[in-house]
C-alpha cells in the first residue's frame, strides 16, 4: 500500500467517530424540533454506514491488489530469471552450433579436395585400363603373328628334316667308302705307300694325295653339328645326326617369342651405405609423426630435385614429402596410400595434376636411394632408383612454377597447410641423406650421390633444416645404415 493511501485510512479512522458523535449529539438537540430534519440526518448516518462499508470494501480491495502486486513481482523476477537462463542457454546452443558449423564446413572442404583426388585417380586409373587394354590388343595380335610364324617355320623345320635326313644317308655312305678305301690304303701294295697314292673309289689312283690329307678329307665330310640350339620338342625329332649350326640358330633366333623391352633394377650392392647423415624412423601409422621444415621453399622453383635413402618397413609407401600453400595444399607431394596399389606412389606438382610411379622393389625393406627430377621446360621428369634410371616422361606442368612460402614436411600428406594429417597416408620406415635443389641433378651426380662420393652444389634444403620433430620419430646417427636399427 503506498503513502496516499495511508492517510487515507488513517483520516477516515479518525475523524470517522468524531463525526459521528458530533451528529448523533446534534441529534439528540434538534429531535424536537424539526422531525424533517432527524429523518434527514438518519437518512446521512446510512449514507455514512454505507459510505465506511464502500471504504472498507476499497481497502480490503486495495490490500488484495497489493498481495496481487507482490505476488506479480515474485512471479516477475523469476520469469525474469527464467529468461536469462533460457538466453544464457540459447547462446551455448549457438556457440555449439557455430562449432558444428566451423567442423561441418572444414569437413566439407576436406572432402571436396578428396573427391578431388579420388577423380584424379579414377581418371589415372581409367587411362591405365586403355592403356593396358590397347597392350593386350596388341599383344594378342602379336601371339597370333607368332603362332603363323611357328606354323609356318613347323612346315619349313619338317622340309629340313626331310633334306637332313636326305644328307645324313649320303655322309653315311661316303663314310662308309672313306673307310673302306682307308683299309685299302693300309693294307696297300709297298708301291702305292711308298708312292703315297690316294685311291677314291672305283677311280684310279691319282699322285699328291697322302693319307694325312686323305684323314683331314674324311673328318671335313663328317662336321661336329648337335642339337642343342633347336628346341626340345623339335630336336627330339630330328635324327641323332650332325645338323648345321647356322640352321639351328636361325630357327631359335625366329621361333623363341620376344618380351617386351622392360628396365632391369640392379641389386642390392655388397658394398656399404656410410656417412649419409642423421637418419629419421618413422616407427608406426601415426598422424602425429612428422618432421617439420622452415623455412620451406624461399623462391619460387621452375626446376626441383629430390634425393634420399629410404627403407619401407610397411606394404605401402606412405608420404614422403609434402609442400602446401594457402592457395593449394598439394603444390608438391610424393605419396602413396594404404588404398593404392602397394607400390604405387603419386607425384604431384599443383593438384590434380599427377604422375604414378611404380616403386615396388621398394617394398623389401632394404635400403635403397631415389632422386626425383622435374623441370618445366617441357615438363620433363626422371625417376632414379640406386641410380638407375627407371622412368621418365614430358608434358608435365609444362611452365609451372611451384610458390614460395608453404609448408614442407616429411612422412605426412598435408590437406591444410601444416596440418589435417591422415593416417593412411602415414610414411612407415627411415629417411637419410635426403637433399632438395633448384634444378635437375645429372645422372653423373645421381651416380656419386648412391655411392657417397660427394653431394651435388646447390642443394637448398638437407635435413639440417630440419625444425622440429613429432610423435614418435627418432632421430639417430649411424655410421653406415646397414647397422641402423
Amino acid at each position: 500500500m503506498n503513502r496516499p493511501e495511508r492517510s487515507a485510512l488513517l483520516f477516515l479512522l479518525v475523524f470517522a467517530p468524531i463525526y459521528l458523535h458530533g451528529t448523533s449529539v446534534q441529534q439528540g438537540s434538534l429531535v424536537g424540533q424539526r422531525k424533517p430534519f432527524f429523518e434527514r440526518l438518519h437518512r446521512l448516518e446510512e449514507q455514512f454506514q454505507r459510505f465506511q462499508e464502500v471504504t472498507l470494501t476499497h481497502l480490503q480491495d486495495i490490500a488484495n491488489n497489493y498481495n496481487v502486486s507482490y505476488n506479480v513481482d515474485v512471479r516477475f523476477r523469476r520469469l525474469t530469471e527464467e529468461n536469462q537462463a533460457v538466453a544464457l542457454a540459447f547462446n551455448r546452443s549457438q556457440a555449439a552450433m557455430q562449432v558444428d558449423l566451423s567442423h561441418l564446413k572444414t569437413w566439407m572442404r576436406k572432402a571436396k579436395r578428396q573427391g578431388r583426388k579420388t577423380d584424379a585417380r579414377l581418371q589415372a586409373l581409367d587411362l591405365a585400363l586403355q592403356a593396358k587394354s590397347k597392350q593386350q590388343a596388341w599383344e594378342e595380335k602379336g601371339q597370333k603373328a607368332q603362332q603363323d610364324v611357328i606354323s609356318r617355320l613347323a612346315l619349313d623345320v619338317s622340309a629340313l628334316q626331310n633334306t637332313l635326313a636326305h644328307l645324313v644317308h649320303q655322309i653315311h655312305n661316303q663314310s662308309t667308302e672313306l673307310d673302306a678305301l682307308e683299309k685299302q690304303l693300309q693294307v696297300g701294295s709297298p708301291d702305292t705307300a711308298a708312292w703315297g697314292l690316294v685311291l677314291a673309289p672305283n677311280q684310279p689312283a691319282q699322285p699328291g694325295l697322302s693319307l694325312p690329307k686323305l684323314h683331314l678329307e674324311k673328318q671335313a665330310l663328317r662336321p661336329p653339328l648337335k642339337h642343342r640350339n633347336l628346341p626340345q620338342d623339335l630336336a627330339a625329332t630330328l635324327p641323332r645326326t650332325q645338323k648345321s649350326p647356322t640352321v639351328s640358330n636361325h630357327w631359335a633366333s625366329a621361333a623363341a617369342p620376344r618380351d617386351p623391352p622392360q628396365l632391369e633394377w640392379p641389386p642390392q650392392g655388397a658394398g656399404k651405405i656410410c656417412n649419409t647423415g642423421p637418419v629419421f624412423i618413422f616407427p608406426n601409422v601415426s598422424t602425429e609423426n612428422v618432421v617439420f621444415f622452415s623455412p620451406g621453399f624461399v623462391k619460387g622453383l621452375r626446376a626441383l630435385s629430390f634425393c634420399s635413402w629410404i627403407r619401407m618397413t610397411s606394404g605401402y609407401l606412405g608420404t614422403l614429402l609434402s609442400y602446401a600453400t594457402e592457395e593449394n595444399d598439394n603444390k608438391l607431394v610424393l605419396h602413396g596410400r594404404d588404398s593404392l596399389v602397394p607400390g604405387s606412389m603419386h607425384f604431384v606438382i599443383g593438384d590434380p595434376a599427377f604422375r604414378e610411379l611404380s616403386l615396388q622393389p621398394l617394398l623389401d625393406s632394404q635400403w635403397h636411394h631415389i632422386c626425383v627430377s622435374w623441370t618445366s621446360l617441357q615438363g620433363r621428369y626422371w625417376l632414379y632408383v640406386d641410380r638407375r634410371l627407371v622412368a621418365t616422361g614430358s608434358h608435365f606442368r609444362e611452365d609451372y612454377e611451384i610458390p614460395p612460402g608453404g609448408s614442407l614436411v616429411l612422412g605426412q600428406e598435408q590437406d591444410s597447410v601444416g596440418g589435417s594429417f591422415d593416417s593412411a597416408e602415414a610414411f612407415v620406415g627411415s629417411m637419410s641423406g635426403l637433399a632438395i635443389w633448384d634444378r635437375v641433378l645429372w645422372p653423373r651426380e645421381v651416380a656419386n650421390l648412391v655411392t657417397g662420393k660427394e653431394l651435388p652444389i646447390g642443394a637448398i634444403l638437407t635435413l639440417a633444416n630440419v625444425t622440429s620433430v613429432g610423435g614418435f620419430v627418432q632421430r639417430t646417427n649411424c655410421p653406415c645404415l646397414e647397422h641402423c636399427p
